[in-house]
């Protein structure tokens, strides 16, 4: 196939083994990252040779990083910011020299993603992800002590609201300034590396209490890719993320942007929407959710996608117990089912 199909893995402690991994059918790239060190700080690299061998020892290749995350004075354009700067074009050199191709990150303010309940189960017993608008009605985190699942919590609850309230006084325009200051000074560096830079949407792409968000939709993914414009500069374009606002046309979005070569990395997964606008994250299948897998792939397959995919959140299903999201069994029937695919349009398009 012309895809590389990957697989999330949280290191020595993730319950999920690499031994695991190697066992689903056309699995090839790792996709992990140095998490015993904080934003801001260089990673070593002999957590970067020893995770590039434990791959190697079962048939994997560690060549996707996710991620590098962006300190937060970098996306508030504050403090030592040129030096954080620098860490992080460091980072990007080590990571190319142990064969990574791919780092993906975000420019979310503060949270990662945003989720209500991260065990919410269906009627076949099944527990998933969700975010439900009720839950989070009447909540204000400049007053309350707040504690959502994706929240970083080595914040204080004073920390958090120092933080909304200063990306509150940035604004949109701001932080589209400090991301472009970003891609000037990285972008660079890993075209000198050969590393395809790929930021994540954000999770959910709309506003949470506030803060700014940018990398959203169709007009602010065209925005971002014209800010640099280089292949090194691409997207990791999550299929959930963007899905979980009907504005986003998913399948359109992955054939403008495979076709013009700017997606790095694809995460694939569904979502199911409300009425409401909130979501639950469901089976990969598209009859499960509001995505038509069929078609994202289709869109992939019409262009000759050669990046990197990986199966995103799965269920915890048959009584697995693990990291919500990132257990292996739904995962694994995740990357089966897009194998599937991807074989069956691969063929069709190379007739």
């Amino acid at each position: 196939m012309n895809m590389k199909m990957s697989f999330r893995w949280y290191g020595e402690d993730d319950p999920v083994t690499l031994r695991y991994i190697s066992q689903i059918p056309g699995m090839r790239s790792i996709v992990s990252a140095v998490y015993d060190v904080k934003p801001g700080e260089v990673w070593s690299e002999e957590s970067l040779a020893r995770m590039k061998e434990q791959c190697e020892a079962d048939g994997l290749i560690f060549d996707v990083v996710e991620s590098i995350p962006v300190h937060e004075d970098i996306k508030l354009g504050r403090n030592n910011v040129d030096e954080l700067l620098e860490v992080y074009c460091e980072n990007v050199r080590r990571c190319a020299k142990y064969g990574v191709k791919c780092v993906t990150y975000n420019f979310m303010p503060v949270f990662d993603w945003t989720r209500t309940q991260l065990d919410k189960e269906a009627a076949d017993g099944s527990t998933s992800l969700v975010m439900y608008w009720e839950q989070l009605k009447g909540l204000d985190p400049l007053t309350d002590d707040i504690h959502l699942p994706g929240w970083d919590a080595s914040y204080t609850q004073d920390e958090v609201r120092e933080l909304i309230t200063a990306y509150g006084k940035l604004g949109e325009e701001g932080l589209w300034k400090n991301l472009e200051k970003f891609l000037q000074r990285v972008i660079p560096v890993a075209e000198e590396c050969g590393v395809r830079m790929a930021i994540h949407p954000d999770d959910p792409p709309y506003p949470i209490f506030g803060l700014p968000r940018i990398i959203t939709c169709e007009a602010n993914l065209d925005r971002f890719l014209k800010l640099y414009d280089s292949p090194a500069n691409s997207l990791c374009l999550c299929t959930g993320s963007l899905g979980c606002a009907a504005f986003n046309d998913i399948p359109k979005l992955v054939r403008k942007y495979a076709a013009m070569d700017r997606i790095a990395f694809m995460h694939i997964r569904n979502v199911k929407l409300m009425d409401d606008g909130s979501f639950e994250e469901s089976g990969h299948l598209s009859c499960k959710g509001s995505i038509d897998m069929y078609e994202v792939v289709k869109a992939l397959a019409e262009n000759n996608f050669d990046g990197y995919v990986r199966p995103d959140h799965g269920r915890m299903i048959w009584g697995e117990i693990g990291k919500p999201g990132y257990g292996l069994y739904d995962r694994a029937l995740g990357a089966t089912y897009l194998n599937g695919l991807f074989e069956a349009l691969e063929k069709e398009y190379s007739k």
